[in-house]
């Protein structure tokens, strides 16, 4: 398993990963939570953007969120430079799940809220993370733990590491709360449907993706399906809103949302 930052390349240091923002003076070890928004400086910094979903304002995204009930619930685990990035689909599972937490990683400054969830008793967390190296597969576990939680009155948890690859594996090795956690693999033959950043397999899924099928592989296929639509609807959107293409029709994961809307789904 990868998430939608896999599929890029990082070019910076670790240490520079690892460092506060020096431009707008964030420091994590303080106790803020999210970092602050920073004008985005890439190819298509100059469009016209959406307060609401920071898709172009072309192909603005908003219309088409639904939001989903589940019994699991998704934390991310975000590197602090995937927050400006929108093409990251981490952010549409906080969209469609209204549970979802975000942190930011910060290799010395772990915040605090998420030592203090970790802590609670009412959660069963998972790791998701590739079963490939033979030190931690001790605490490799499959779907049935996570059906297994729920059946104990427990409320699993998702753990998804937002971030590139070298990131990732990064973010994994150097968090020692995450040290105790089982490691939930995704092992699945759905290949990506991703096309806003070139993966380097098809196999590769993205953050969405990732999520929509351990919701669907552990009993949460409605929001599963809703989060699958959803993230059709944006990879469509932005894919289009780059050669300047306004959708005319919606597409059927489209419809499909607008239908749940009308007949009176929950939206923001």
């Amino acid at each position: 398993m990868r998430n939608d930052a896999d599929l890029t390349t990082d070019h910076r240091s670790p240490s520079e990963n690892d460092t506060p923002n020096a431009d707008t003076g964030y420091q994590p070890a303080a106790g803020e939570s999210d970092p602050p928004r920073r004008e985005f400086k890439a190819r298509g910094s100059f469009v016209e953007r959406c307060d609401g979903c920071r898709l172009p304002v072309l192909n603005c995204l908003c219309p088409y969120r639904v939001m989903a009930t589940s019994d699991a619930q998704v934390w991310l685990l975000t590197h602090p430079y995937e927050h400006n990035k929108p093409t990251n689909t981490g952010r549409l599972i906080a969209d469609v799940l209204p549970q979802t937490q975000t942190f930011t990683w910060y290799r010395t400054a772990p915040e605090a809220r998420l030592l203090a969830l970790l802590a609670d008793r009412r959660y069963v967390p998972f790791v998701v993370f590739p079963d490939d190296q033979p030190d931690y597969q001790h605490r490799v576990v499959d779907e049935r733990a996570v059906i297994g939680a729920k059946q104990d009155g427990f409320i699993p948890v998702f753990i998804l590491i937002d971030g590139t690859w070298r990131q990732a594996r990064r973010i994994f090795r150097k968090s020692p709360y995450l040290e105790d956690l089982p490691v939930l693999p995704l092992h699945t033959d759905r290949l990506t449907r991703y096309r806003l950043r070139k993966p380097a397999s098809a196999s590769h899924l993205c953050t969405a993706e990732v999520a929509a099928e351990l919701l669907r592989k552990t009993g949460d296929a409605d929001a599963a399906n809703v989060l699958d639509d959803y993230f059709d609807a944006f990879n469509e959107s932005y894919a289009a809103s780059r050669f300047y293409h306004k959708i005319e029709k919606p597409n059927a994961a489209m419809q499909r949302l607008l239908d749940r809307r009308a007949f009176g789904a929950s939206y923001a």
